[in-house]
Formats: C-alpha cells, sequence, structure tokens
C-alpha cells in the first residue's frame, strides 16, 4: 500500500480567468479502484496530468509510486500488436500477454496483427491490458468508455473488477457501479472522498445537496430578516438622534446614549447577516447544481412519423446487418442496441436522407422536423453564435439551457475548434433541446458529458416524452429513457 498526498495545491491555466484549484487537499491509497467524479470543467482531467508531472503547480504532491496514464499514444499504429505491448511493458512475457488480452475478450491472434487493423474498441482493451502488466505502477484511467459498445463495456468492467490500484474517469453509472470501491468528488472549492459503490455515493450526494439546498434557504430567509433588522435599528437610531435639535429642555445624554446604543444594535446585526452571507456563499460554492431543463418538441400531425421496412445497410456492396423491420410513432423513444460496426449510426443518417447505401424501403412522413445530435463532434467548426443562428434557435434560451448543464463560460465569440469535446457535445445538445423539432435523433449524445448533466438529460426526456430514436451505451441512461428497444445484429 502505498499513498499520495496532496496539500495546498493551487493551479490555474495560463489564459484562464480563475484558478482550477485553490489549496486544494487530498490523500489517495493507491490500492483503491477509486472513480473520480464531477462536472466538466471541474479539473479531472488536469489533476490527472498533475499527478503525472506534466503541469506546473503551487502547493506539494507527496507520491513513492510511479503513474501511467491512459489513454496511452501510440506513435506509430503500423506496428503490431505485441511490439506496442512491449514498448508499454518490456519485462512482460508472450504468455502474460495471451493472458491478461484474454480478459478482455481478445484472442492471441490479435498480438500478429498490425494496431491500427483493429476497432477503436480493441485498440483501448489492448493498452489497458499493456498498462495493467506494468506491476507496481498506478494506473490513471480517463474516460475508457468513449469508443466501447454495452457489449465491450460490461467486459472492461468485468477485468477492472479484478485489478486495484487504480484512479478511474468515466460518466457510466453503470459501468462505475460494477468496478469501484471509491469515490471523489472534485466540486467547486474541495473534494468529497468516500468508500463503497457508486451508487451508495450518488444516493448520499442527493441527499447531501438537498440538506445543503434546505440550509441556503434558511440562511437566505434570516439574511433577509436580519437586514429589515438592521435598516429598522439604523432608522431608530437616527430619529432619537434628530430629536436632540428642535424639541426644547429634553436630556439630550439620555437621547445620545439611546441613539449610540440603538446604532451599536444596528452593527452587532450587521455583523451576524454578514457572517451568515459568508455562510452561505462558502455553502453554494461546492454545491454542484443541475437546473431542471424544457424541451422545444412540437406535436406532428399524424401517430407514424417513419418506417423501416426490411433494411439493410451496404458496404462495399455487402449487407453488414440483418434485415430489419420498425415504425417512429409519437411518443416512442427508441433506443437502437448493437455492437460496434453492425449500421445503428448510418440507419439514423439514411433516416436523415443522407447518402448511405441500403437496400429495403425507409418512409418518412412529409414536413417533419427533425433535430440531430451527431456522434462525431470532433471535426465540427465555426462560429458558436452562426451555428445557433443557422439553426433558427434564439440565443438567450440557448445561453440559459447551455449554463444550466454547467458551461458557465459565454462561448458565443469562440470557434467550435477551440472547445473541449465536452462543450461541444453540450453545444449540440442546447441547441437540439431549444429546436422546435417533431423527431429528436441523437447519436452516442452522452460521449464526454458529466453524470450530473446526463441526469439533466434523463429527467428531461421523461419529463417531455418528445420522439426520439437515439444510439446510446450508457446502461443506465438507456434503461431509464427508451419506451422501445430495436436490436441491430450483424448479418454475419
Amino acid at each position: 500500500m502505498s499513498m499520495i498526498k496532496i496539500e495546498n495545491l493551487t493551479f490555474s491555466y495560463p489564459t484562464g480567468s480563475e484558478n482550477v484549484f485553490e489549496n486544494f487537499n487530498a490523500t489517495i491509497d493507491t490500492d483503491w479502484k477509486l472513480a473520480l467524479t464531477g462536472r466538466n470543467g471541474r479539473g479531472k482531467t488536469t489533476l490527472l496530468k498533475i499527478l503525472l508531472g506534466g503541469l506546473e503547480y503551487r502547493g506539494r504532491v507527496v507520491s513513492s509510486v510511479q503513474c501511467d496514464y491512459f489513454p496511452y499514444v501510440v506513435r506509430d499504429k503500423s506496428k503490431s500488436v505485441s511490439e506496442i505491448i512491449s514498448e508499454i511493458c518490456p519485462v512482460a512475457a508472450e504468455w502474460e500477454f495471451v493472458k491478461e488480452l484474454s480478459g478482455l475478450g481478445v484472442g492471441a491472434d490479435a498480438l500478429y496483427m498490425p494496431f491500427e487493423y483493429l476497432s477503436n474498441g480493441e485498440q483501448t482493451k489492448v493498452l489497458l491490458a499493456a498498462l495493467f502488466l506494468n506491476e507496481g505502477h498506478y494506473l490513471m484511467i480517463d474516460e475508457p468508455t468513449n469508443h466501447l459498445d454495452a457489449f465491450a463495456r460490461e467486459q472492461v468492467a468485468e477485468y477492472l473488477s479484478g485489478k486495484k490500484g487504480f484512479i478511474l474517469v468515466s460518466h457510466d453509472r453503470d459501468f462505475l457501479d460494477r468496478c469501484v470501491d471509491h469515490v471523489m468528488s472534485i466540486g467547486r472549492s474541495e473534494a468529497e472522498l468516500c468508500g463503497g459503490s457508486f451508487s451508495s455515493w450518488l444516493n448520499d450526494s442527493e441527499n447531501r445537496r438537498k440538506a445543503d439546498r434546505e440550509q441556503t434557504e434558511r440562511l437566505q430567509k434570516e439574511i433577509k430578516r436580519l437586514k429589515r433588522s438592521s435598516v429598522q435599528s439604523a432608522d431608530w437610531a437616527s430619529k432619537c438622534e434628530a430629536q436632540k435639535k428642535g424639541n426644547g429642555p429634553v436630556d439630550r445624554g439620555y437621547i445620545g446614549h439611546k441613539a449610540a446604543k440603538m446604532m451599536k444594535h444596528s452593527k452587532i446585526i450587521e455583523e451576524r447577516q454578514q457572517k451568515l452571507i459568508e455562510d452561505k456563499t462558502s455553502l453554494l460554492k461546492n454545491i454542484q447544481t443541475a437546473e431542471k431543463l424544457k424541451l422545444s418538441a412540437v406535436t406532428y400531425r399524424s401517430d407514424r412519423l417513419a418506417e423501416f421496412s426490411q433494411v439493410q445497410i451496404i458496404y462495399d456492396g455487402v449487407a453488414v446487418n440483418r434485415a430489419v423491420s420498425f415504425s417512429i410513432n409519437r411518443g416512442q423513444r427508441i433506443a437502437l442496441s448493437g455492437g460496434n460496426g453492425c449500421g445503428k449510426s448510418s440507419l439514423i443518417k439514411a433516416l436523415m436522407g443522407q447518402n448511405i447505401l441500403y437496400s429495403g424501403r425507409i418512409m418518412v412522413s412529409g414536413d417533419l422536423k427533425i433535430s440531430f445530435v451527431p456522434q462525431d463532434v470532433s471535426e465540427i467548426c465555426g462560429g458558436v453564435r452562426s451555428l445557433i443562428k443557422e439553426s433558427g434557435v434564439e440565443e438567450s434560451l440557448f445561453m440559459a439551457v447551455l449554463n444550466k448543464m454547467g458551461v458557465e463560460e459565454n462561448p458565443l465569440r469562440k470557434d467550435m475548434r477551440e472547445l473541449s469535446e465536452g462543450q461541444k457535445k453540450k453545444i449540440m445538445i442546447a441547441k437540439s433541446i431549444c429546436e422546435r423539432a417533431h423527431l429528436y435523433i441523437w447519436d452516442e449524445p452522452l460521449n464526454y458529458i458529466d453524470i450530473d448533466c446526463r441526469i439533466q438529460i434523463e429527467k428531461l426526456l421523461k419529463e417531455f416524452c418528445p420522439t426520439m430514436i437515439f444510439i446510446e451505451h450508457d446502461r443506465a441512461f438507456r434503461n431509464g429513457i427508451a419506451t422501445d428497444v430495436v436490436e441491430i445484429a450483424r448479418s454475419r
């Protein structure tokens, strides 16, 4: 067992207007299977980079272990998997490679394939296996699920549950529940650390937030009452002082003493009021609020919006999925389920009329207004304000929704290329929420999105019940949202 101690850590980026961390303290046992959670922008990845020694900071980090980081950057992907693993862990034998990969469902024949021939999910598994072979190293795993389908997430979660000594950043609640035994939540001003499953922490956290909100409301009421008392005392003191002049023979000493007493009482009330304001500010500083969202869906004139009949996606003249038939009816929220590469994204692109080759028939009702959130936002560029203007969304409404989703800075003057993947996703989701549409089509919307925001979106969709077809590998979200699940099977 080894400990990592973080003492009075203060850090800000050169271009940042405020500190990411300020006098931050934490102690981490390297035997823990630790989930690191918090809203986008709270500094999770930044903390990992600091522990790796990649960023300059003020304060002190004491650690006796060597840290490794996932995702690992493979510079030459034309090399074989065996060569890549040997570079990461030169002391491991080939039989150890095979054993470690088998725990992730990757066959021994993959060792002799070029790394670039593997799918994104297989690459993730290979790199995790190689990094865990570095015995004695402390592994920091940053969002491993982004390229994993539901089945692969189960495999990786099962694999991690048998390991110890790692920090895991993920926003998939079900995935975290299966493989961690401690949770550290990074708030606005401090970290909250507790043992147990992620679900138990989430439940306790909700109870704490409720108690904090109730305490904040009590403080606000008390502050208002004290403000009234302070004004009254000051007013009484002024009136008493005024009686000393122009009122004939009066005991001016008594009146002056009474006015001074009233003014002193007023100052005491002001000091108490200021202390309560500070208490309230300190309390609010670390509460990670997730305000309620609203959706602008419109009702289509008929029950049926679209229909798939014996549809197969064709790649290079070959069908990639077995023929699928289903309809999209008003009020349904249909989840497309299936492994990576079975054509799910292509099916919804074909539904939108994009240039996708398929057999069978897709019928789309006339004048159907569609709102779309793409899976990949990495190539999206151009000004955010222009994007919003082209979509016809009201700018003030868009900013209000974006703020509620935890994007506090104003991105309207920025190019999309300057933003993080999480910010881009939130912008596309916020735009979709603001669009008045009959049908919402979301392709893996939750990649890079924090847990608080996922829960916000989940509550939104349950309340407003829009007609949707979506793809999402977050099991907790999908199970909570979908009214229907359509399984897409590979053709071979």
